[in-house]
């Protein structure tokens, strides 16, 4: 009997092992079908578009990850033109996108529908050893919080004391080390010495210290350089769902650590300076506003939070403007580029300074030179791409659903190149299309975001950019030494010159040496 019951212990164990697998085969095959053609995790959506390459389990990862990130925005341009405006891609642990490129989705998701939409937990964690719980990544109270602190150093009184006391110095700085450069023939990366402008011209107004980068034109900052790493860093987290284990073996997690120490070590040493030497000019900057402010049960802001709210407006201070003005030197300045673009600008210059140094009353008459700035934030945004995820279920003006947990997005990219928003000439530079017509919609020109949460920095950015260039262009010409090359762009949360934009200067013959 012991002899038999074995042998049908062992029938029965065999059956059993057989059928599991069979089982797990067939549960195998079951999740294999579900998820032929879409992420694992994520809705089927076969009302929508989507590009070819999506595989079982794993969607359009191995087709994003596939794509170089000097092509990203280039490749949703393609995919604009292959399948419309409105089309979506699904990536295992990040969701599915809806991609929406039209300015009444855009309008309707970040103006009508404003509270059905937020940054989303993924986001923050992928960006979050940049931003913090600053703005960028806030929603809600925080987001409401800070950005009302905020605007109360964005005012006129406010931007008539910048022009003066610190763009046209900082300002003042750059023309210094540019005519040094026309002088010795050296070239020079315009790139990086506007991203050292708007940073000390930020740092000054906003923490009431220069980070000293145009006093030290030849040296490294430590603090630029970790922070133009960490946004790569995180920058290239949004797209990738396998990011930790990516940056585990590669080591990157290691370096994002060194980098998120040494500025967040570097904006505590600002806040604890202040707090020692206290705060004694008559207006209040924005570290003392949110030094003094109290939180919802009347408690002090804690340093670790002062100092991610510090970090979020330097991106959006320095990065932003330089990127700007850069894309702007080089539309200017590149093969093919119409002359008469640069002559006109510099008449306007001269018009209005006439030999003086800008004011805030002379950047109100500089409407050619806003129209060359605004026309090359049309074609290069600061800001290429966005993402908000649905909190609730929702249906988009053109009729598309966007489920709670999806994601839509959106290219400002995409948008200022689409001959259906701006019209067949979209891919050209014309800076005509801003002289005496009706403003865009935010829809529309969307470089400055949209709705509640449009930047409240606009016009300072304006007014710094314009500052800047009036003062190079009365003095200065600049010429590519590239002008054949595109350059190449970085992957970031904005714009960056991959490779910066190298110049030669030379001093205008027309102008009388002081």
């Amino acid at each position: 009997m012991t002899a038999v019951s074995q042998f049908f212990d062992q029938v029965l164990e065999h059956a059993t092992r057989s059928n599991n697998l069979k089982l797990l085969a067939a549960l195998g095959a079951v999740i294999l079908y579900q998820y032929r053609a879409h992420a694992i995790g994520t809705r089927r959506r076969p009302d929508l578009k989507q590009p070819k390459g999506a595989v079982p389990l794993l969607g359009h990862m191995p087709l994003i990850l596939s794509i170089p990130g000097t092509k990203l925005y280039d490749f949703f341009l393609e995919q604009n033109t292959k399948l419309g405006p409105v089309w979506s891609i699904s990536l295992p642990i990040i969701g599915r996108m809806v991609q929406g490129d039209t300015p009444e989705n855009v309008e309707h998701v970040l103006k009508t529908n404003f509270w059905s939409y937020e940054k989303g937990p993924i986001f923050k964690g992928a960006m979050g050893d940049l931003f913090g719980d600053g703005i960028f990544a806030a929603d809600g109270h925080d987001w409401k919080f800070q950005r009302k602190l905020a605007s109360h150093i964005f005012n006129v009184k406010a931007f008539r004391e910048y022009t003066s006391d610190v763009f046209v110095i900082e300002g003042q700085r750059v023309v210094d080390h540019l005519t040094k450069a026309a002088d010795e023939g050296t070239v020079v990366d315009l790139h990086e010495l506007l991203l050292k402008f708007t940073l000390d011209s930020f740092g000054t107004i906003s923490f009431g210290k220069s980070f000293g980068c145009l006093e030290s034109i030849d040296e490294k900052v430590d603090f630029a350089v970790s922070f133009d790493d960490l946004t790569a860093t995180c920058s290239d987290r949004l797209m990738d769902p396998t990011w930790k284990i990516r940056e585990y073996l590669t080591g990157v997690d290691k370096k994002a650590q060194f980098d998120k120490n040494l500025i967040g070590k570097h904006a505590i040493e600002i806040i604890e300076k202040r707090r020692r030497e206290g705060y004694h000019a008559e207006k209040k900057d924005l570290l003392q506003l949110f030094m003094e402010a109290k939180d919802e049960d009347g408690q002090p802001l804690t340093d670790d939070y002062i100092s991610s709210i510090i970090l979020n407006f330097t991106i959006a201070g320095r990065d932003t403007t330089a990127q700007a003005l850069s894309w702007m030197f080089y539309l200017l300045g590149r093969d093919g580029a119409d002359p008469q673009f640069k002559k006109d600008l510099v008449s306007e210059v001269d018009d209005v300074l006439q030999g003086s140094s800008p004011t805030y009353e002379t950047y109100k008459q500089l409407k050619y030179a806003e129209a060359c700035l605004y026309e090359s934030l049309r074609l290069y945004p600061s800001v290429p791409r966005n993402m908000k995820q649905c909190v609730q279920d929702d249906v988009l003006p053109d009729g598309t659903k966007i489920y709670k947990g999806e994601w839509f997005t959106w290219s400002s990219y995409v948008m200022g190149r689409s001959e259906l928003i701006w019209g067949p000439d979209a891919k050209e530079y014309k800076p005509s299309r801003w002289i005496n017509v009706e403003k865009p919609s935010q829809g529309k020109f969307s470089s400055f975001h949209v709705g509640p949460r449009v930047c409240i920095g606009q016009q300072f950015a304006t007014i710094e950019a314009l500052t800047v260039i009036s003062m190079i262009l009365s003095k200065l010409e600049i010429t590519l030494v590239e002008p054949s090359k595109l350059p190449p762009y970085g992957v970031s949360v904005t714009m960056p010159m991959l490779e910066g934009l190298p110049v030669r200067i030379s001093r205008r013959r027309d102008v009388k040496e002081e």
